[in-house]
């Protein structure tokens, strides 16, 4: 049995203490189109009386008490079985006549935080150094930590202590664009995928055929508003081509955009007295590949490692000098960058075609896809305009 089917449960896919999340998403609803819920119980209930896209939902100061009494007061009618919709929203096995998860985002714009993390920065390195040729990374890899060592451990990005080391490792021959971004006073901040793009949890997630060193990336991904406020957040998968952003850092957009290399989900777990910004700082990211073939990859990345405070990555992406009026979803960035041999000695590791990624967190729970190559993915058809076109026809844009 593939890990999409016995993952995609309820006991599988929510938070450890589902009792008491917040938990807010989209599901595609036949015969009306994209629609925003909210998770009570064993259901789905909608809350398109409330706001009739997750972006305009987080606009509102008061989004999470908001929900609360909502469902408490009956305003938010049962649409879905929760289970039955997250068995259902498997690309592999989808029935189209019944109801499956969408990303949890909508209008937002989705943005990604590069190089936050030590492991992944010296990564980055590897892949500029290697020329985005997997069997050189082992050799510079190796090279790198006599070097650099535990040099950038515990250093704060743009500080005078950080600039020292940047003058040391220049002078040492080891300076990078990639280490610019990780210990410089600016973040890297770019845009992973457009808007509604994304992909949700079942979903296939797409690599380009001609990649032959790819990875999953797992992050923990911040709902932000257009006043900058964090009102929740999700796990993602930030799919990236190594091979093709090693080649060059300009490639980084045939890099990491793709038809379904962005995947969100399952659910966007909303801020309350048992969830906040200190709750992220702590959360671990679990990651499991198992392979068509048998091979198992498994690793974890933690937050609490991570080299920009998430507010300050927030601050670096929206504010005075750049606006989204529908707000944002903010990947933060991994420090997991696989290394095991999959295809050999030295080979590291690499996706195939048939892999099934799973994304887990005991705060966010889990988020679930199976990798195929980008043509072979569902098509990205539902822009803005259908958006749109569908919610003025459900009466759901006045006022």
């Amino acid at each position: 049995m593939s890990l999409l089917h016995t993952t995609l449960t309820p006991a599988q896919s929510l938070p450890r203490d589902a009792e008491r999340a917040l938990l807010v998403g989209r599901l595609w609803l036949p015969g009306q189109g994209p629609t925003l819920v909210a998770v009570q119980g064993d259901g789905l209930h909608e809350l398109s009386a409330l706001a009739p896209t997750a972006s305009e939902l987080l606009e509102r100061p008061d989004a999470a008490q908001a929900v609360r009494a909502a469902l408490a007061a009956g305003q938010a009618p049962r649409v879905a079985d929760l289970a039955q919709t997250l068995a259902n929203s498997s690309a592999a096995t989808r029935d189209e006549g019944l109801p499956w998860l969408l990303a949890p985002c909508d209008l937002q714009a989705v943005k990604a935080s590069g190089v936050t993390f030590v492991a992944s920065l010296l990564e980055r390195v590897i892949e500029e150094q290697a020329r985005g040729d997997a069997s050189r990374a082992e050799a510079i890899r190796s090279g790198l930590s006599k070097v650099l060592g535990d040099n950038l451990a515990g250093i704060v990005p743009g500080s005078a202590q950080a600039a020292q080391v940047k003058a040391l490792l220049i002078a040492q021959g080891a300076w990078s664009q990639y280490l610019e971004v990780g210990i410089g006073p600016d973040a890297e901040i770019f845009t992973k995928a457009p808007v509604l793009a994304a992909v949700g949890t079942g979903a296939d997630v797409g690599i380009l055929q001609s990649s032959v060193w790819n990875n999953p990336e797992p992050e923990v991904v911040l709902a932000v508003n257009s006043q900058g406020r964090v009102q929740g957040a999700a796990l993602g998968n930030d799919v990236n081509l190594r091979d093709v952003e090693g080649r060059s850092a300009l490639l980084l957009g045939k890099a990491k955009d793709n038809n379904a290399s962005c995947a969100i989900g399952p659910f966007i777990r909303l801020f309350d007295a048992h969830f906040d910004m200190d709750s992220v700082r702590r959360i671990t990211v679990g990651l499991h590949v198992a392979g068509p073939e048998g091979f198992v990859m498994e690793g974890s990345s933690s937050l609490a490692k991570i080299s920009r405070d998430p507010l300050a990555l927030v601050a670096q992406a929206i504010g005075p000098q750049h606006d989204y009026p529908d707000g944002l979803m903010l990947f933060l960035g991994t420090m997991f960058a696989p290394t095991q041999d999959r295809h050999g000695p030295g080979q590291g590791f690499t996706h195939v075609v048939g892999d099934g990624v799973r994304i887990q967190a005991p705060e966010l729970g889990a988020l679930v896809n199976r990798v195929v190559h980008a043509q072979q993915a569902a098509r990205w058809q539902f822009g803005i305009t259908a958006l749109m076109r569908n919610l003025a026809g459900r009466g759901l844009l006045g006022g």
